[in-house]
């Protein structure tokens, strides 16, 4: 009995020291009238300024390829770009918007912040992974993905 109490509180131990290996869910907070989403997004990095911008990277790629299947319901849960392999046909195009100073950045913003102040996870390698408020302009992408040609009207 001691013996298998042992192991379970090693194991607990062990659980807690990989929070920022876990993936998590892009979440909608809500959606305002001007055509953009309000999302709870991680990111991960060596430090908070590579997290935020990976967590911005990540709320964009959800909004434009995999949707938002978490929180309210009030946000558009669809991917704009839902055709097949999409993202591996135009891989050179969305390398580009995605860079580091891509034109992602023109999509997103965090003055809505208030999380990542609170959120925060260590992992094993060093890495911290935080969590972000990150409004998304959908309708903006939306227009932009029509104008490259990405995105039929």
């Amino acid at each position: 009995m001691l013996f298998t109490c042992s192991i379970a509180i090693i194991d607990c131990k062990a659980q807690s020291k990989i929070g920022a290996n876990y993936i998590h869910e892009i979440e909608c907070l809500g959606s305002e009238l001007d055509g953009s989403v309000t999302l709870k997004s991680w990111g991960k990095g060596k430090n908070r300024n590579d997290a935020l911008e990976q967590a911005k990277k990540e709320a964009i790629n959800a909004v434009l390829f995999t949707g938002i299947r978490n929180g309210k319901q009030e946000c558009e849960s669809r991917p704009l770009l839902n055709a097949p392999n999409i993202r591996e046909n135009k891989a050179d195009y969305f390398n580009n918007f995605f860079k580091d100073d891509g034109d992602y950045k023109k999509f997103t913003s965090n003055k809505d912040e208030s999380f990542g102040k609170k959120e925060k996870e260590k992992g094993r390698d060093g890495d911290v992974m935080y969590g972000y408020v990150i409004r998304v302009m959908r309708s903006d992408l939306k227009k932009q993905m029509i104008t490259d040609g990405i995105l039929n009207n």
